[in-house]
């Protein structure tokens, strides 16, 4: 409850509200001419140019209406609103024209798709000048509950509009999970089923190649087929579940890339140093140094109790690559937690390159994560 609640509360508008459209320009036009003929033929009207003029003003307010709703409400009711106030100060009855009846719509619209904070400050200020205007028309009382009625039904009928679109959205979101969930299953169905058939023939290789050497070349070219089939269909599986992402591929980030994790505008602070040449860095290797850096980092940034400063440095000694990533957080009392998923992914990650993983307390408190990974990939 209170999640929906905060993201009613601060979410600038709902998801799906369009931009300006053909329809908005059409619902301006109509209202323009239709607020232009009105000034002409009712001069029962008192103030018909300033009050047309003034009309018109409401114009883009209605473009506004879905990108800026609270902006576009103000502007409309504060029209109606000054209207009210000429109307006492000239003490008359017939001050305004019909299609200033459009301000309606700029109420829906602030409760279709302003965030809870616009909602509430612009329907306060909705009521205030809806109890001026009846004020100033001396409505009596079944005009006053009539008018009120009438505002309430338009927020009722936002706010049911509203809460359909997002069940609809949270609809759509809930099938794509499940739709997902199928796709990571038969992501995982179809690579154990290479790999096992990857797995066979390389343990055939291994008897063939003694006893018949001419026959492995045969087995490797099938298994390197495998692979490639199984890369092949990985990847388009992936391409379909990285719905929020682009579909060609980036080119992924390596150790020219660890500078940009700095950060000195934040608490903790991030430092990096580099040092060494990193020319010849196998590329799976430099890939995955920077996204051990990251992970480190965000582990960090999430978990450490009052860390100020976080220091990653990487360093070349001989053939390996040696990355550490501390933070000068405090530690839990008692014994070292168990790694999570992330710490054993990472592990894992490191354990594939040929290298090793550790992470815990550093010596002078805060955690350390240290990784060593080869320059060159192993084959």
């Amino acid at each position: 409850m209170n999640t929906v609640r905060r993201s009613f509360w601060h979410e600038p508008r709902p998801a799906g509200a369009p931009s300006v459209g053909r329809l908005d320009r059409l619902l301006v036009s109509i209202y323009a001419v239709a607020t232009v003929i009105e000034g002409i033929v009712r001069p029962e009207v008192a103030w018909r140019p300033l009050v047309t003029v003034l009309a018109l003003a409401v114009t883009p307010a209605l473009l506004w209406r879905r990108d800026r709703p609270l902006v576009a409400a103000l502007l409309g009711w504060g029209v109606a609103g000054l209207l009210s106030v000429l109307q006492l100060a000239e003490d008359t009855e017939d001050l305004g024209l019909y299609s200033m009846m459009v301000v309606l719509i700029l109420l829906f619209s602030l409760v279709r798709w302003g965030s809870g904070r616009e909602v509430v400050v612009g329907t306060a200020y909705v009521t205030v000048v809806g109890a001026l205007g009846m004020y100033a028309t001396s409505a009596d009382w079944g005009e006053s509950f009539g008018g009120s009625v009438l505002l309430l039904s338009v927020v009722a009928l936002a706010a049911v509009s509203r809460y359909r679109a997002d069940l609809w959205q949270r609809q759509q979101l809930e099938i794509r999970n499940q739709e997902r969930v199928a796709l990571a299953r038969e992501l995982h169905d179809t690579v154990a089923h290479h790999v096992s058939a990857i797995a066979v023939q390389a343990q055939a290789g291994g008897v063939v190649a003694g006893i018949q050497p001419e026959k492995a070349v045969e087995v490797l070219a099938a298994i390197e087929s495998e692979a490639s089939r199984t890369l092949a269909e990985m990847r388009s599986m992936v391409q379909v579940l990285r719905d929020d992402e682009a579909a060609a591929y980036a080119p992924q980030k390596g150790v020219a890339d660890l500078p940009t994790l700095a950060r000195t505008d934040a608490t903790p602070i991030v430092a990096v140093t580099v040092a060494g040449s990193w020319g010849e860095l196998a590329g799976p290797v430099d890939a995955a140094l920077y996204r051990l850096a990251q992970e480190s980092l965000t582990n960090a940034v999430r978990h450490a109790r009052g860390a100020t400063h976080v220091e990653i440095d990487l360093r070349r000694e001989g053939d390996a690559a040696r990355l550490r990533v501390t933070d000068d957080g405090q530690a839990e009392p008692g014994p070292a937690p168990e790694p999570g998923f992330g710490l054993t992914g990472m592990a894992e990650r490191a354990q594939l390159l040929g290298g090793s993983l550790s992470a815990g307390p550093g010596p002078d408190g805060g955690w350390v994560v240290e990784a060593v990974l080869p320059v060159e990939a192993p084959a």
